[in-house]
């Protein structure tokens, strides 16, 4: 969401999406980067967000804005500071530098945006920096751009850096969001996407308009089916414990099965709660 528009602002109070990233860096023109950079600040603050996991995004490390909005990013504690073309560890470890200087409370992480050759080259490292970094979000667009790539339906173009930053992320045990589809009024190849990231691993996608938001919910939160069988692998896991063999739906469970169920649980909960 820009962070220069006021509407904008208060309409992401009551958009149903997991968490927000207010924007200051692309969706701002030049000449309204400091009015953003407060207005966003402030909205951070606020609390007013309920459960939403509220981030800010800073123009990238070099730009003539990049310091002032790190620092009153950092001090405003939202949770988390989100940093575009993040390409080395040393960057990581240096951002986070900045954000402690600047008084950023512990829940106050950061995440990273890989979108360049040399951060998919470096994802590993990027990821293992920091315990304050706690998501690489992909920057589709800029990676695209930067590999003389084209966009088209599918991706393959970039499925090798997709996977890539996924490998990353769960070596490092942090979270990993999909790139944005830049077409709003493309829904098919959108919710094509939403459903190619969530089949590969990824977390979440990251979003460009509220239009979207619906299908993204759809496509990443379980089944009902899901859920149901998630629940009686669980039991049955339970009922057995000790047993030595657990069957459920006639297929063998082992401690594997399970985890991915209570994790299907643990997505259905928090959409739930988000719901609710």
């Amino acid at each position: 969401m820009p962070g220069s528009n006021a509407r904008a602002l208060e309409k992401a109070r009551s958009i149903p999406c997991d968490g927000l990233i207010l924007d200051l860096e692309d969706a701002v023109a030049p000449d309204a980067k400091a009015a953003a950079r407060d207005a966003a600040c402030a909205a951070a603050a606020s609390g007013g967000y309920g459960r939403r996991t509220v981030t800010i995004r800073v123009n990238g490390i070099g730009t003539e804005w990049h310091d002032a909005d790190l620092a009153a990013a950092s001090a405003a504690g939202p949770a988390a500071v989100v940093v575009p073309k993040v390409d080395s560890a040393a960057a990581v470890q240096g951002l986070v530098a900045a954000m402690e200087r600047a008084g950023a409370p512990d829940h106050t992480k950061l995440w990273a945006m890989v979108e360049t050759p040399a951060a998919i080259l470096d994802a590993l490292a990027i990821a293992r920096a920091s315990e304050r970094l706690t998501v690489l979000v992909l920057g589709t667009n800029d990676l695209v751009k930067e590999l003389y790539a084209e966009h088209v339906p599918g991706r393959a173009p970039i499925l090798p850096s997709l996977h890539t930053v996924l490998l990353a992320a769960r070596a490092a045990g942090i979270a990993v969001l999909d790139g944005v589809h830049n077409d709003v009024k493309d829904t098919e190849g959108f919710l094509a996407e939403c459903d190619q990231g969530r089949q590969m691993g990824f977390d979440g996608k990251t979003l460009i308009h509220p239009g979207q938001v619906d299908g993204a919910n759809a496509a990443f939160a379980p089944s009902a089916q899901a859920v149901e069988d998630a629940r009686g692998l669980v039991a049955a896991w339970g009922a057995g414990a000790g047993s030595g063999v657990v069957t459920f739906h006639g297929r063998m469970v082992e401690n594997l099965h399970v985890e991915s169920a209570r994790r299907t649980l643990s997505i259905a909960e928090a959409v739930a709660a988000l719901e609710g």
